[in-house]
Formats: structure tokens, sequence, C-alpha cells
């Protein structure tokens, strides 16, 4: 029941952000979108041994908390082009042939730097990640995620010389130089402040409850797993080190966590793990509230 119990929450939420006078009806389009993707991306590639939907309502329950994502749909098209690369890049494991796979997955992750250039921050990581977690790193892939990259933009580019946009395209660019000041965090409100603390949270106690019992699962998940907590790790640094990028970073880190904290709400079952799953839901309803005001 949990992922119907979930939709009727987010059902909820909806109605709550209408009464609200919030016009967000794409945002939540998008979002219903990115959580069958999700869904997706835990079915076929099984990230939980048990049959639960744990992934998909982890990462209903993250974004809604922090809603203030929501008040723009470029976060919401950023997160889902990161779960399409994913989708994609895990049909490449352990196979240093599979061109085709890393080409549309890094064409994805070009989209979704269309809306939020700065998600290209992660591509030195996800190289290495392809040739220590994937398996799957050769010249030949190498040039796949090569060309994935450009080939949005030489439409994009196109249009640009077609229609005299070259200096947008440019700035486009440029932003990649100019993040915004490092580490002044003066910029984040209380709001962005409290979800970054909560995400931090869940985020350590789905690593190391994965590294804790990491044994129990298969090789293959082990590697996807250990890359979920890398990239978590990695966007919450990002968002410390350049808070002016709060909001983008914040949204790509609730796509790598949700498959962390789901592993651990779907497999612990003690009485301290129960207890922690009570105190993640009041915590996670008590945000949703507050980010609502």
């Amino acid at each position: 029941m949990a992922l119907p119990v979930t939709l009727i929450y987010m059902a909820a939420f909806m109605v709550v952000q209408v009464l609200l006078g919030h016009d967000t009806w794409l945002q939540m389009a998008l979002l219903a979108v990115s959580s069958i993707l999700m869904a997706e991306l835990n079915n076929t590639n099984a990230l939980i041994r048990i049959y639960s939907r744990m992934v998909s309502c982890s990462f209903i329950v993250m974004t809604t908390a922090a809603n203030f994502l929501l008040s723009s749909t470029n976060v919401g098209w950023a997160q889902m082009g990161l779960i399409v690369f994913f989708i994609f890049l895990l049909h490449a494991y352990q196979d240093v042939r599979a061109a085709g796979w890393v080409f549309y997955a890094f064409a994805a992750l070009s989209l979704a730097s269309i809306p939020f250039v700065h998600v290209l921050y992660l591509v030195p990581l996800l190289w290495i990640i392809l040739g220590t977690n994937i398996l799957a790193l050769s010249l030949r892939t190498f040039l796949a995620s090569l060309l994935g990259l450009m080939v949005p933009y030489w439409f994009i580019g196109a249009y640009a010389i077609v229609f005299q946009h070259l200096d947008g395209l440019a700035a486009h660019f440029v932003a990649l130089a100019h993040p915004g000041a490092v580490f002044d965090l003066t910029v984040l409100n209380d709001h962005q402040a409290l979800t970054f603390i909560f995400m931090m949270i869940i985020t350590a106690l789905g690593s190391v409850h994965f590294l804790m019992f990491s044994y129990q699962d298969k090789i293959r998940t082990r590697m996807i797993y250990e890359m979920f907590i890398t990239l978590s790790v990695c966007c919450l640094l990002l968002m410390l080190i350049f808070p002016t990028l709060f909001n983008g970073f914040m949204a790509l880190a609730i796509v790598v966590t949700a498959p962390l904290i789901g592993h651990f709400l779907a497999l612990s079952h003690s009485r301290l793990s129960n207890i922690f799953f009570f105190v993640i839901i009041a915590a996670a309803l008590l945000l949703t509230a507050y980010n609502l005001l």
C-alpha cells in the first residue's frame, strides 16, 4: 500500500498548492512522470531485492518536502533528464561495446543541462563512474558520451545561427565559469537550510545502512549503490560550495538519494529502524508544511 498512499499524499499536496494560489500544474506533472521513471529504474535494475515501491515513494516525499523547488520547471526537467540518464547508463553495465546506451545516457544528461547547465559539473565524475562502477569505459564509449553531450546543442546551435541568438547560447555556457560566490551560505534561506540538513541526515542514514548490509546484495547492485552514494555526497558538497545553485543540485540530490533511503526503509526491520521510519515520515511532513508557508 506504500505507493497508493504516497500518491494520495501527492494529490493532497497538489490540492493544498492550488488553495494557496500556487500555479504548479506543469511542475507536478513533471514530478508524476519522474516518479514513474524512478519506478522503471527500480524495476529494471532490481535496486531493492524484494518487491517494493519505496524508491518512488521516497522520491515523491522528498520532492514535495523540498516544495520550493516547484517554483520553477527547470529543476523538474533536470531531474527527469538525470533519471533517464541512469536508466540508459545501467544498460551498459560491464559492456565496453555499449556505445549506443552510453550515447543515449549522455544525450539525456545534455538535455538536462539545457534548463540547468551546471549539471555538466558532474560529467568528469560520471566518466570515472563509467569506468569504476559501470565497468564500461573504453575509447568507443568515451567518444559516444562526447557525441551524446554534443547532439542536443547541435540543434540548439543551428537554431541560434538561423535566428541570430548566438549571444544567448554563449551566455548559457559562460554561466559554467560563473557559478556565484563560493561558500556564501548567507544566500540560503531557512527553508533551504532545513531541507539541506534533512537531506544530509537521510543520505548518511541510507548510505551507512547500505554499506553495513551490502554483502546481502549482488555485486551489480553494490556497484550501482556506490555510484548513488558518491553522487549524493558530490551534490551535497556542490550545494555548500555554490549556494546560488542550491535548488538545482538539491533536485539532483533527491534523485540519487531516493534509492538509498528507499533501500533502508524497505529492508530494515529492527526496532530502532522502525522508530527511524516514523521519525523520517514525521520530519518530512513537518518540513513539507514549513516549506509551503
